[in-house]
């Protein structure tokens, strides 16, 4: 992708489609999205959250369709929109681009009870067998830093990280969008 170029995707309910050889080269090149069906990456689905900091960047054009004809969505329309839809949409907007911009790999981490699983910097999305290096080395769990947790929430998120030899991270965003990350671990005596 040249700097004058962005994907172009539509926006289907809370997700962005981008179809094509752009959807191969968004995934397979660059990280990006869930190739649906995975078997035939011709579609990938971006969340809000990544179609954001895309349409931030200037490196994706996300537009609705309408009766007459297609509205491009602006970064402040998708921003609304998260907010609306995605709980706790700003603080893993914020934490999405905190981590893209330090070069490492995020993919969303839900089923790890976060929101965020991240590579290693330089890892490629890869499908099959990984080397060791190339498996989730953080599950970020990204909140605001006036947000209550509940202490059995966060043991739960810890010992599933852990299971899979990743580190659990508190990305914790303050008022003014910085983020501080807390390395949370098990120990055991």
């Amino acid at each position: 992708m040249t700097a004058e170029t962005a994907w172009e995707g539509e926006i289907i309910e809370n997700r962005i489609v981008v179809t094509g050889e752009d959807a191969v080269r968004l995934y397979d090149d660059h990280g990006y999205g869930k190739p649906v069906p995975e078997e035939n990456p011709k579609r990938v689905e971006l969340d809000l959250v990544e179609a954001a900091y895309l349409v931030q960047k200037e490196k994706l054009n996300v537009y609705e369709k309408g009766e007459a004809k297609k509205k491009k969505l602006s970064i402040e329309d998708l921003m609304r929109l998260g907010a609306k839809a995605v709980n706790e949409f700003h603080p893993q907007f914020i934490v999405l681009s905190d981590l893209r911009e330090r070069g490492y790999l995020v993919k969303t981490g839900f089923k790890f009870g976060a929101h965020f699983r991240v590579y290693e910097r330089g890892v490629k999305l890869k499908r099959g067998p990984k080397a060791e290096h190339e498996h989730t080395k953080w599950v970020v769990h990204a909140v605001a830093e006036e947000s209550a947790f509940s202490l059995p929430e966060l043991s739960r998120a810890v010992r599933l990280a852990h299971n899979i030899r990743a580190t659990f991270i508190w990305a914790v965003v303050d008022k003014e969008s910085d983020v501080t990350y807390y390395n949370i671990q098990r120990l055991t005596p």
